[in-house]
């Protein structure tokens, strides 16, 4: 199995590998891989010849110091997990020196105003942190395509707009998201939570799926308020936000139309860890 720890050896062995019509899958992630990770690196040994996995905690796109400190870390056995999956993709798990080169900082990005909406709102810098990172992993790798999960529906929206202004050649695939037996989306995060946690965080979709059931005959307005008393009745879950927005330019819906597609976004704290999520409501 190949692993490189710098992109500059990494470089080098993938242009040994590029024909003219060789085609690169790549997976960027965090590591503490679960089936969701597992899943998109499926669907990429499917549909390239190469597959490339970047494992890299990228501290830039973090506000708050003690969610990077304690983010899991698990690489020997996302390498052993990877392997598992197929022996032939090719591992890159950088350093945050080779990655940013001893200046630890973020490009600024405009993003058309994506970047403004609920996690930009709620996490500073966070998306210029995000583009920052997937624009020099796209450099390094030059994949053909790039595969994400729907659960960071709006960082998704964020990377589409990147690659269109900075004229990337690069096809974003969108993957579902997958969850626990509980309904919990998945996440690297779910490691922190304690087992009772885990279990009771699938009241995060039930809610999300009784919102969309609400959404139906019910304005947008007034579906966002049933989600908050729902939460403000919970003593173990706190609501940061709720918000139904329109998919492509994740504006807040005031009034609903026939002829857009609307998504409920949400972001929901246990114990001090931060849990997202998200359903199409048509």
């Amino acid at each position: 199995m190949q692993i490189f720890y710098g992109k500059a050896a990494l470089m080098d062995y993938l242009s040994t590998l590029k024909t003219t019509n060789t085609s690169i899958g790549f997976v960027p992630t965090m590591g503490a891989l679960h089936e969701g990770h597992q899943s998109l690196m499926l669907q990429s040994t499917k549909e390239n010849e190469i597959t490339v996995v970047s494992i890299f905690v990228n501290p830039t796109q973090f506000n708050n110091p003690e969610d990077l400190e304690k983010y899991p870390r698990t690489l020997d056995t996302d390498i052993i997990k990877i392997s598992n999956i197929n022996p032939n993709i090719i591992v890159f798990a950088p350093t945050v020196d080779d990655m940013y080169e001893g200046k630890t900082l973020s490009q600024s990005f405009d993003f058309d105003g994506l970047e403004n909406k609920m996690e930009g709102k709620f996490r500073p810098g966070h998306f210029d942190g995000v583009g920052t990172i997937v624009k020099r992993l796209f450099e390094i790798v030059q994949p053909t395509r790039a595969y994400f999960g729907e659960k960071d529906f709006q960082q998704v929206q964020i990377v589409k707009k990147m690659v269109e202004k900075n004229h990337i050649q690069v096809a974003i695939v969108v993957c579902p998201i997958y969850r626990e037996i509980n309904n919990l989306a998945m996440s690297s995060r779910n490691e922190r939570l304690t087992l009772q946690e885990r279990e009771e965080a699938g009241i995060i979709y039930k809610i999300l799926s009784e919102a969309k059931a609400k959404f139906l005959n019910n304005s947008a307005e007034k579906t966002t308020e049933w989600v908050k008393n729902k939460f403000n009745k919970n003593k173990t879950f706190t609501l940061e936000y709720f918000e139904i927005a329109d998919e492509s330019t994740l504006t807040t819906c005031k009034r609903k139309s026939k002829n857009k597609k609307y998504r409920a976004f949400i972001a929901v704290f246990v114990n001090n860890i931060r849990l997202i999520d998200t359903i199409s409501l048509n």
